[in-house]
């Protein structure tokens, strides 16, 4: 295991990795947008809510273009590779949540910058999780 991934780390494609961050951008726009969609057209009194709806535009953005854009060589199914991506998200989620309550609950430093550390390491491990697990190939 060790090997593989030792191997993929050496063998970076810069071309996919330029397709991960734009489809990355694209759905954190599509996040944003609907956020703002939400809370200025369809007047969401909780913004929280509005942007729990948002995330799930966003996120769906995301395992589409990463399907059919970023890794387009895969070998499992869309309902495999959906259950996958929502575990790897979430492991994200508790990931980046736990480095901001380290970052600033515990260590008391700004959280502007623990924000930053942790949605860093979530974009690395996002990219090494969904090339290896959810969208490998056969």
């Amino acid at each position: 295991m060790l090997k593989t991934i030792k191997e993929k780390a050496t063998s970076l494609d810069k071309a996919e990795i330029f397709r991960f961050v734009l489809n990355g951008v694209i759905a954190t726009l599509v996040h944003f947008a609907i956020l703002n969609f939400n809370i200025h057209i369809l007047h969401f009194k909780l913004v929280g809510l509005a942007n729990f709806f948002a995330a799930i535009f966003g996120i769906t953005t995301s395992f589409l273009g990463n399907r059919f854009f970023v890794f387009r060589g895969h070998s499992d199914g869309v309902a495999t590779q959906s259950v996958k991506f929502v575990v790897l998200y979430a492991v994200l989620a508790v990931l980046h949540g736990f480095v901001l309550f380290v970052w600033t609950d515990i260590y008391h430093l700004d959280f502007r910058i623990g924000f930053v550390i942790a949605t860093g390491l979530q974009v690395i491990f996002s990219y090494i999780g969904n090339k290896l697990l959810v969208f490998k190939n056969a």
